[in-house]
C-alpha cells in the first residue's frame, strides 16, 4: 500500500497552490516539515480519499478527528480546492434522479422536520455564534458598500440596503420571514419606523430577539413569533416582507407554496424581498465531491439550494413580479472570511463556549465543523460554485395610479437611483 501511493502523494503535493506536507500513517513526512500547510493522517483510507478528492469524506474525518489539519483556514482551502478532479456543482437531473430528488423534498420538509433542522442548527450556542459574527449578529450576506467597511459596518450597510430597496415607510405592515437574532426586524422598525413582526423556529433567536424588544421598549410595534411561515394568519396581509437567509431551508417540494403563501400575505402593490443562496449551476441543489453532504450531517440538514433561473420562475408562477435582481455572490465571499477569520482568531474561546455543557468532545467536533463549513463556504463563493441574490417583487395591482410610470402596478419607481443616496445611513 505504501509503495504504490507514495509516488502519487508526492507527484500530488508538486501540484498544489499552496505548500503542503503530508505525514503519513506511521510512516514518513511527505514535503517541507516547515509547509503553511500540514496534515497528518492515521489511515491509509483518508490518503485514497483525497487522492480521489474526496473532499466531504476528508472534511468529515476532520470533524471525528481521524485526520488533523494544521494552517490558515485559506491556504487549506487553496489546497482542498486543488484536491477536485472536477467542477463540483453537478448537473445529474435525469427522470429518476429528478423524482428522488423530490420524494427526499417532500419527506424533509415538512413543518416538524423543519423545526428540528433549524434549531439543529442556530441553537448550537448563542454566545458561539456571538464570538465570530457583528454585534447584531447578522447572519447572512454583509454589503461591503465600501471596500473598507469592516464586517459591521458592512453588515448594517446590508440592512440599510434592504430597508430601502422596500422603500419601507413609517407606519407600514413589514414582516421578517426567518428573522434570526432580529438585526433587520430591529433596524427597519428603528430607522424606518416600521410596525414589525418577525417570525422564527429556532428557540433561542426567539428568546433573544424578545429580550432586545424589551429592552429597547419596542413592545408597541415589534414582535417575534416561534411559528412556520405556513401557519402565519392571512386575514392581514402586509405592505412589505423580507426572507433574508431562509428560503435555502424551505426546500425545493415546497418552493411553489412557499411564495404562493408570501403572494397571499401581501397587500396588493405590496413588496418583497427574497434575499438567499442559490445554486451555481441550473441543475443541483448541493455541491458533489461529497460536500454537499457534509454541509448536510454536520451543519444545515434539509437544506437545498436552487439556481436563482428557478427561483424567478417559481416566483413567477405564484403570480409575483420580479422587479430587481442583484446578484451579491462576492460580498458572501469576503463575509464568510470575515466570519472564519473572527473564529480562527477566537477558537479557545470557542471551545470553551461550545463545551458548557460538560462534552468537550462534542464541542471539539462542532468546532471542527464551523471552521470548515465557513472557510469552504468562502471558497465555494469565491469559486462560483454558490452564488447569493437578493431579488426584489411585488404582488401586482392594477389599480395602481401612478402617471409617471403607467402600467406599474405597484408602488416602485422602476429605476435604481432611489437605493443609493448620496448621503448613506450610518
Amino acid at each position: 500500500m505504501i509503495r504504490h501511493l507514495v509516488p502519487q502523494l508526492e507527484s500530488l503535493l508538486v501540484d498544489l497552490p499552496a505548500l503542503a506536507s503530508l505525514q503519513l500513517p506511521e510512516g514518513p513526512l511527505l514535503g517541507a516539515p516547515d509547509a503553511p500547510v500540514k496534515m497528518s493522517f492515521s489511515h491509509w483510507s483518508s490518503l485514497t480519499r483525497m487522492r480521489a478528492g474526496q473532499i466531504g469524506a476528508l472534511a468529515e474525518e476532520f470533524v471525528e478527528g481521524k485526520l488533523h489539519i494544521e494552517g490558515r483556514m485559506r491556504d487549506v482551502m487553496a489546497v482542498a480546492a486543488s484536491l477536485l478532479p472536477a467542477n463540483p456543482v453537478h448537473s445529474d437531473v435525469g427522470w429518476w434522479t429528478g423524482l428522488q430528488r423530490q420524494m427526499r423534498s417532500l419527506r424533509m420538509h415538512t413543518p416538524e422536520k423543519d423545526a428540528e433542522q433549524i434549531q439543529f442548527h442556530y441553537d448550537v450556542s448563542d454566545d458561539f455564534y456571538a464570538l465570530w459574527l457583528d454585534p447584531h449578529r447578522v447572519y447572512s450576506c454583509a454589503y461591503y458598500r465600501d471596500e473598507s467597511m469592516t464586517l459591521a459596518l458592512a453588515q448594517q450597510a446590508k440592512l440599510d440596503h434592504i430597508c430601502r430597496k422596500l422603500m419601507l415607510q413609517p407606519g407600514e405592515r413589514f414582516l421578517d420571514i426567518g428573522a434570526g437574532w432580529g438585526g433587520l426586524l430591529l433596524w427597519a422598525a428603528e430607522h424606518y419606523g416600521v410596525d414589525a413582526t418577525g417570525i422564527t423556529l429556532s428557540k433561542n433567536q426567539h428568546a433573544h430577539v424578545q429580550a432586545l424588544i424589551a429592552a429597547k421598549g419596542l413592545q408597541g410595534r415589534v414582535r417575534v413569533e416561534l411559528r412556520d411561515y405556513r401557519h402565519l394568519d392571512e386575514d392581514q396581509p402586509f405592505d412589505k416582507i423580507s426572507s433574508v437567509g431562509m428560503f435555502e431551508h424551505v426546500g425545493r417540494a415546497q418552493m411553489p407554496a412557499y411564495f404562493s403563501k408570501i403572494m397571499r400575505l401581501l397587500v396588493p402593490g405590496g413588496l418583497v424581498m427574497n434575499h438567499g443562496i442559490t445554486a451555481g449551476g441550473p441543475d443541483t441543489d448541493q455541491l458533489g465531491a461529497g460536500m454537499g453532504d457534509f454541509i448536510e450531517k454536520y451543519i444545515f440538514p434539509g437544506g437545498q439550494l436552487l439556481h436563482a433561473g428557478e427561483v424567478l420562475t417559481h416566483m413567477a408562477r405564484s403570480g409575483l413580479e420580479m422587479l430587481d435582481t442583484e446578484n451579491l455572490r462576492p460580498h458572501y465571499a469576503r463575509t464568510l472570511w470575515d466570519w472564519s477569520d473572527a473564529l480562527e482568531a477566537r477558537l479557545d474561546e470557542a471551545r470553551q463556549v461550545l463545551a458548557a455543557d460538560g462534552n468537550s468532545e462534542r464541542a471539539e467536533k462542532t468546532l471542527r465543523a464551523y471552521r470548515l463549513y465557513l472557510a469552504g463556504s468562502a471558497m465555494s463563493f469565491e469559486q462560483g460554485w454558490l452564488s447569493l441574490h437578493q431579488i426584489l417583487a411585488s404582488r401586482p395591482c392594477n389599480t395602481v395610479q401612478d402617471e409617471k410610470n403607467r402600467g406599474a402596478r405597484a408602488h416602485y419607481p422602476f429605476r435604481r437611483d432611489y437605493m443609493y443616496p448620496n448621503a448613506p445611513r450610518s
